[in-house]
């Protein structure tokens, strides 16, 4: 992570922190220097550890947010209070710096149990969060161009959620909105049927983003329930030049069979996804190429 960069989002995160908890006024600060005294109800907010990045999720850095509480003001209790409106108000939410780029943080828990500041007497304790952020990716790599079935559950989705919805693929975009849905491959696998066919079978994560607890919620079991109903998705009749065999069609429009669709509504909705989906089809083996008989010869007897 740049200077830069590290600037804008320390400055986006200070205003949304100060935001969600009135009461420190404003006072949401780095790291306080040597012999510098914290005073009154506020936090802190610092720089850990980088993280690996991810293909699909982009660049990762943990970020560490202290709030600070007054005894007379509630002290621990207070620090809890705190803490959940800060949970409830950064989980999985996508914010955006000044220039436009986007990033998203998620809780990953609290390493630190209460302690009381040894120069201030005020009483804290540190909440943990994981910023991600969306790397641009080469032109070569374009999210759907290279895969039909992506090109036909892009399309499928959209249909399916409306044009208020972002859908995206392979990985989350630089400046990307919400709600959204992002669908990538995971897993690919082959099946012979008899010997005239062959069973392709993909696997993929859908991830599922808004920033509303239950609209998310509904929206994945939404896109369950129509997958499960409707049992297929359909390659537009550009999509396709291939021999299928065995394979449904209605005037020129092939079908992908949905095999398998579940959901888990507690799993990380930007880094892990909450749908599971398993597509097939099949299509035909080629005939092998043998060379021509060229003669035949035959005989009444035995000899």
């Amino acid at each position: 992570m740049n200077v830069s960069m590290s600037t804008r989002i320390k400055k986006t995160l200070k205003h949304k922190l100060a935001a969600l908890v009135p009461a420190w006024e404003g006072r949401v600060q780095d790291v306080p220097a040597s012999g510098e005294v914290l005073s009154g109800p506020c936090a802190v907010l610092a720089f850990a550890e980088e993280v690996p990045k991810s293909a699909w999720a982009g660049y990762r850095r943990i970020i560490k947010i202290s709030p600070y509480a007054r005894s007379e003001d509630g002290g621990a209790e207070q620090v809890e209070v705190w803490s959940a409106e800060l949970i409830t108000g950064l989980h999985q939410v996508r914010l955006e710096d000044g220039e436009g780029g986007a990033f998203t943080c998620i809780y990953l828990g609290s390493t630190d149990s209460e302690r009381r500041d040894a120069e201030s007497g005020l009483v804290t304790r540190s909440l943990r969060f994981g910023v991600y952020i969306p790397e641009p990716q080469r032109t070569e790599h374009a999210d759907a161009a290279g895969d039909l079935w992506l090109s036909a559950l892009q399309r499928w989705t959209v249909d399916e959620l409306g044009p208020d919805w972002s859908v995206y693929t392979e990985h989350w975009p630089e400046g990307y909105r919400m709600p959204s849905v992002l669908w990538r491959l995971t897993g690919y696998s082959t099946a012979g049927v008899g010997t005239a066919a062959l069973e392709v079978r993909k696997q993929w994560v859908g991830h599922v983003l808004t920033g509303h607890t239950g609209m998310t919620d509904q929206t994945v079991g939404h896109l369950v329930e129509q997958l499960a109903l409707q049992s297929r998705i359909a390659f537009h009749p550009r999509d396709v030049q291939s021999n299928e065999a065995n394979e449904s069609v209605e005037g020129n429009i092939r079908y992908l069979s949905v095999d398998e669709v579940t959901a888990d509504m507690q799993a990380d909705a930007y880094l892990n996804g909450q749908l599971r989906l398993t597509l097939s089809q099949r299509i035909s083996r080629p005939m092998p190429t043998a060379p021509l008989m060229r003669e035949i010869h035959h005989s009444k007897g035995i000899q």
